[in-house]
């Protein structure tokens, strides 16, 4: 047995954070266990444009999608299985979550998460934030860009962090170093430079957590399985802190004992503390997919191949955008040509996307045995009234619309996906969900929220409620979805985290 001050499950965004800020104090010692290996001297991880090659890769924990009645049923979220976590296999797309974000959060339960209080752990950050550099600013995406505004009237925006938006379009803000296209993740920002200069920061590599170990309510530390199929148990003297994200937290409390008591008698799993929130409000961001064949080919600079993108509001009472779209450089067929379209040589898409999804799902177990993966059963395009359907539906008419319009309209040769005669709206929607994929946004299965609320699983201390000695911060804690891009938000999270930490100093 080993035994140290805090035991942080999941070296990923949140939990580099939180690592590297509790051992800001050297008389407090921090385990960081990990099932990747690490990123350092990983050019294939480091690499920001590499980014599509690790997708169902071995740096990919790969989870399937259960049957999607209104959706497409083979989507696979990808889960980062390496140092840094997702942040070391996304884009790095890097937006502050807007203040209607947080203040939802706030009206959802999460008191002291509003947007007053949460923007000052915005400048906490330590990864390098910075705007798509100008070496990077392909020339097509520049059209884009150009022709969105003609399109729509909406604003060109310069940076999408210096002030809260409703639309606009232009360059993303990355987390990224421009001069060599290397990833400013939350290992590299928050963990390569002190790794190696603080004895009391213990990294525990290709390692593997499968159950939490409870003594009544407080949590005593975690069961481990390393690379070699060797099993250990990592003590907490003070807390353990959950960081394994929206898929593996609830995993691994659920076979813990800890989660809805009815799912876990069913499967034969000893039921520690019934927690029924435990997996429930299960939320993504998807995304349809138009696809053009262009004249000829795109050149070739770019930070990562999706690098401007546009936001709408087509409801003017909507508290900021309800449309978003990715531009990609490249012509992304994965889906479509599942339906029988063909990849043309040379193209573009873009990817209209749901910034606040009505639709809830639920991640659950089908088998007590750690090993076997969670069922993740999203529940696309099931809302009541059918506002996401209809959501990818117009997105697919604006889309249009930009590319009828120059400076892009001179790049493109024809629409292969869906293709000009795909036009009512009921053809229209089948085609979006059919061919509808994620942006890999899990979040929302341990939502945080007040006492009367039933279905909470952390209080807004992040403490996991009933029990003592353990927290949860990671994307899993998210009552709502934000209507950007999360990464931020989870960095944030873990700042957040580590203040509550080193201001209570629970033991």
């Amino acid at each position: 047995m080993s035994q140290y001050d805090y035991v942080v499950v999941g070296g990923g965004t949140a939990g580099s954070v939180i690592a590297s800020r509790l051992t800001e104090n050297p008389d407090v010692t921090v385990a960081v266990i990990e099932g990747g290996p690490s990123d350092v001297d990983r050019p294939d991880v480091l690499t920001l444009r590499r980014w599509m090659g690790l997708l169902g890769g071995d740096l990919d924990y790969d989870y399937p999608t259960t049957e999607q009645p209104r959706g497409n049923s083979h989507i696979r979220h990808s889960r980062a299985k390496v140092l840094g976590g997702c942040s070391s296999h996304n884009t790095l797309i890097a937006f502050k979550p807007l203040p209607s974000d947080w203040d939802e959060w706030a009206a959802n339960g999460a008191e002291g998460w509003d947007a007053a209080a949460m923007d000052p752990y915005f400048g906490k950050l330590l990864n390098n934030v910075v705007p798509v550099d100008e070496k990077d600013r392909n020339a097509i995406a520049r059209d884009f860009v150009d022709a969105a505004q003609a399109a729509l009237g909406v604003p060109r925006v310069e940076g999408f962090n210096k002030k809260p938006f409703d639309d606009g379009v232009g360059f993303f803000d990355l987390a990224y170093h421009p001069e060599n296209n290397k990833r400013s993740s939350a290992s590299v920002a928050y963990l390569h430079p002190v790794m190696d200069q603080r004895p009391n920061l213990h990294i525990l590599l290709e390692t593997w957590a499968y159950r939490l170990e409870l003594e009544g309510t407080r949590a005593r530390g975690v069961h481990v399985r390393t690379k070699d199929g060797e099993e250990q148990y990592i003590e907490a003297a003070r807390e353990v802190l959950v960081c394994a994200g929206a898929v593996d937290t609830p995993r691994l409390l659920m076979h813990s004992g800890i989660g809805p008591r009815k799912d876990l008698e069913a499967l034969g799993i000893p039921v520690v503390h019934d927690l029924p929130g435990v997996g429930e409000n299960l939320l993504d961001h998807p995304e349809s997919v138009i696809v053009w064949e262009t004249n000829g080919p795109i050149p070739e600079n770019s930070a990562m191949d999706s690098d401007a993108g546009l936001f709408v509001r087509r409801d003017p009472e909507h508290q900021g955008p309800d449309l978003m779209f990715h531009f990609y450089q490249i012509p992304f067929t994965d889906n479509p040509e599942r339906l029988g379209y063909q990849r043309p040589e040379h193209g573009v898409s873009m990817t209209p996307n749901i910034p606040k999804p009505k639709s809830r799902g639920r991640v659950y177990l089908t088998s007590a045995d750690p090993e076997v993966k969670p069922a993740l059963d999203f529940r696309y395009f099931t809302d009541e009234d059918d506002y996401d359907g209809r959501t990818l539906v117009d997105g697919i008419k604006i889309a249009r619309e930009i590319a009828k319009t120059e400076p892009l309209a001179n790049w493109l040769k024809r629409e292969v996906a869906p293709g000009p005669d795909v036009n009512d709206d009921e053809a229209l929607s089948e085609y979006a969900r059919k061919v509808a994929h994620t942006v890999y946004h899990p979040a929302g299965t341990c939502r945080m929220g007040s006492s009367t609320d039933e279905l909470a699983v952390v209080a807004p201390d992040l403490k996991i409620r009933g029990l003592d000695g353990i927290r949860i911060a990671d994307a899993s804690v998210f009552p709502t979805m934000p209507a950007v891009n999360p990464m931020i938000g989870v960095l944030m999270v873990g700042e957040k985290c580590a203040e509550l930490l080193t201001g209570s100093d629970v033991r």
